[in-house]
């Protein structure tokens, strides 16, 4: 859409129509001292030829490496027809479906969406996505809260394995509304919540979070978690990655009666890593809770005629309209996202993404079978995993990710930062995307890297007379 701006002249005759003499005076009910004084931190405004060079220098900076970082954004093989149909005018310029007569194609993607990702994870219904996964977590945690009616404490178990940026973000939008988080830690040998370890009483609960896999890329026991949360009354909320729903038993049968709400990013599916996003978050959850659900919903109808046709359902137009009366206030949807993923799917299909996920993993046990033969390399913990996991170094992991650097090679994603007690650990990932050639690259490099830094600690042989 190009950016016409208005004339001095034109902007006079729409000031005296409305009777204001300027646009400050437009808002004047705004207080002074909550007013920006200028924006003292932007440049100079440029020509359009010097912003072209300083736009072409930097995309000349942004050269392709090879990446084993995960971390919650991975790196999967998108078919080239995926953004070849979504970005068709028909997908691209479409927003908002809310006139249901003028937007049928758009609401039956979405309601295929829907199917397809209540398929994936064994659940009863899916909205039409949130912004990210971090958001999502965020959105689970206010629904859980006002679907479990049994429970008034607020209180939700939070996992030390949970993302550290969901768990942050998810504090950051619920934390005004008297929710509180109690971290669970995660046993250091595997990585994984220890089930044993949970209290025989924990008292009111609202809900309980489990990641699967988890940050560190481990497995969770789902069974026995889904298990203890529902005898003690409280909702689990699942965040997942949906690629690993492919080969991975679905939230929806674990335990006796499965998770309640299921969330996560979309990412996976069709979107390129693209320097941190647009992203999509998705959300799915058991029938009985779908009224508590933010977000859009589409259903599928007949008309007087008997003719198919899709509408937004369950929720009233002031659900993505009007703040007040709204479920959440993050009910927009990354509707462009969520065309891509299902595009993706469509054409990948069950076995498609079955053999996308065996492949991450084949390719992650290769890696992981290789770093172990390193000297001062090994696997930090001894759980099952998908396709990521947490090696420990015996060298300074800031080194080792700026040599691999030089050699244009992302090598994963360092955790000190977040968990101080794991030293000097790399979160390392392999999708399907890895070849052989890639990973002995990889694995050479960090070999090299080891022996030059582990020398270079040695002391110096004295010389002989």
């Amino acid at each position: 859409m190009p950016f016409i701006p208005h004339t001095e002249e034109e902007v006079k005759v729409m000031l005296d129509a409305i009777g204001v003499t300027s646009i400050e005076q437009l808002f004047d009910e705004i207080p002074a001292q909550l007013r920006s004084q200028g924006l003292k931190s932007v440049p100079e405004g440029l020509s359009e030829m010097d912003v072209g060079r300083i736009m072409r220098a930097r995309a000349s900076e942004d050269e392709r490496s090879l990446c084993f970082a995960g971390a919650g954004a991975y790196e999967h093989h998108i078919p080239a027809a995926v953004w070849e149909l979504t970005t068709r005018g028909e997908f691209y310029s479409a927003y908002t479906p809310y006139q249901a007569e003028a937007s049928q194609g758009t609401l039956q993607l979405l309601y295929e969406y829907q199917s397809m990702m209540a398929s994936l994870t064994g659940m009863d219904v899916s909205n039409a996505s949130l912004y990210d996964g971090a958001s999502s977590l965020a959105e689970a945690v206010l629904m859980a809260v006002r679907a479990n009616r049994q429970s008034k404490s607020k209180r939700i178990l939070m996992p030390r394995s949970v993302h550290p940026h969901y768990r942050d973000v998810a504090h950051t939008i619920t934390h005004h509304q008297g929710i509180t988080f109690e971290a669970l830690d995660y046993d250091r040998e595997g990585g994984h919540i220890d089930v044993s370890s949970l209290p025989s009483d924990p008292g009111d609960i609202t809900a309980l979070v489990i990641p699967q896999p988890n940050f560190f890329g481990v497995l969770e026991e789902v069974d026995a978690l889904t298990d203890w949360a529902h005898e003690h009354n409280a909702l689990v909320i699942a965040v997942v990655n949906p690629m690993s729903l492919a080969i991975l038993k679905a939230p929806g049968k674990w335990g006796s009666i499965g998770a309640d709400i299921v969330c996560g990013d979309g990412q996976p599916m069709g979107a390129p890593l693209s320097s941190g996003g647009p992203y999509f978050g998705i959300m799915c959850c058991r029938k009985d809770y779908v009224r508590q659900m933010p977000g859009r919903i589409i259903g599928r109808t007949t008309d007087l005629d008997g003719k198919q046709g899709f509408a937004l359902t369950l929720q009233a137009r002031e659900q993505h309209i009007r703040r007040s009366k709204a479920t959440s206030n993050i009910c927009t949807n990354q509707g462009l996202l969520v065309t891509a993923a299902t595009i993706y799917m469509s054409l990948m299909g069950p076995k498609g993404l079955h053999a996308v996920a065996c492949g991450s993993h084949n390719n992650t046990r290769t890696l992981i079978n290789a770093l172990e033969q390193v000297a001062g390399v090994r696997k930090r913990f001894n759980r099952p995993f998908f396709h990521e996991a947490v090696f420990e170094f015996d060298m300074p992991v800031s080194e080792v990710m700026r040599d691999l650097s030089v050699q244009s090679i992302v090598g994963g994603v360092a955790l000190q930062h977040y968990y101080p007690e794991l030293g000097n650990s790399l979160l390392v990932c392999a999708t399907e995307t890895k070849t052989q050639a890639d990973i002995d690259r990889y694995v050479e490099n960090i070999a090299r890297i080891s022996e030059r830094l582990q020398a270079s600690k040695s002391p110096a042989q004295p010389k002989m007379a």
